[in-house]
């Protein structure tokens, strides 16, 4: 009995050590050659791996950026100091990396839009947008509140206030997560730097808007007639500002009489 113990037990181990020895000579036969580059990329990248570059994590954006199929600056969460780094690392120049935020195009707070129905479903904005009219806000174009934005955003950068979703934008990193998030399409990226913005996204005619909300754009054209810098036009009932050519001057937030047009990035309460 003794000895068919100890013939198993070499089987076994000679088995093992074949697979090893097999394992390592494979290992070195096709191993894959990494670009030193990738690698020294991927560890100074941020790691969150969101995905808001367009590419699956981290290593995937370094591969990119070594084989040119990515520019030096894609990682919107690292931002200037990363893009500053990785360009040492490929010898090129990153070039001015400007700060952009999230910004929701919304002011229909629950107090300010008209509610149809009540809702007592999953609490997910995408489900209810699919609901009767859309779902029980009166404007067809308004910010759900559910916050499914919330529930993507991996920096708590953004968080439902008063029915509406508001970015702060201090915590911020641009990754897009909650602009694939929002079914409304109302989420856009703008300039950090930037302090006016219109905070609607309807592009219902007067009459129809302002009977469903206290503050949406009626598209008077008010803001459009008074920029000097002509930074913001009125398009399909509602305004536009050009953040290229916008001064800031907040004229176009004074002259607006819905009171739409905001001069700062609300904060998050």
């Amino acid at each position: 009995m003794m000895t068919g113990m100890l013939i198993a037990a070499a089987i076994v181990g000679g088995v093992g050590l074949f697979i090893g020895v097999f394992l390592g000579i494979s290992g070195k036969k096709f191993a894959v050659e990494v670009d030193e580059r990738e690698e020294a990329i991927t560890g100074v990248l941020p790691g969150n791996n969101c995905g808001g570059c367009g590419y699956a994590g981290c290593s995937g954006l370094a591969a990119a950026i070594v084989a040119g199929e990515a520019e030096i600056g894609a990682c919107p969460v690292g931002g200037a100091p990363v893009a500053a780094q990785i360009g040492k690392i490929m010898g090129q120049e990153a070039g001015d990396q400007a700060r952009q935020v999230a910004f929701v195009k919304c002011a229909g707070t629950c107090e300010k839009a008209q509610t149809e129905y009540n809702y007592y479903g999953i609490q997910d904005c995408t489900m209810v947008n699919m609901m009767q009219d859309a779902g029980p806000k009166g404007c067809d174009y308004g910010c759900l509140g559910y916050g499914s934005c919330v529930k993507a955003c991996p920096f708590d950068a953004i968080h439902i206030v008063d029915g509406v979703a508001v970015v702060d934008k201090e915590k911020c990193k641009a990754c897009k997560k909650c602009i694939a998030a929002c079914p409304k399409k109302l989420i856009e990226l703008v300039p950090y730097e930037q302090k006016t913005f219109v905070q609607c996204n309807s592009n219902d005619k007067g009459k129809a808007l302002m009977d469903v909300c206290l503050v949406g754009c009626i598209g008077c054209k008010l803001c459009e007639k008074n920029c000097e810098a002509g930074a913001i036009t009125v398009t399909n009932f509602l305004a536009h500002i050009d953040y290229s050519k916008c001064t800031n001057c907040g004229v176009c937030a004074d002259k607006c009489p819905r009171k739409v047009i905001i001069p700062r990035v609300v904060p998050v309460e």
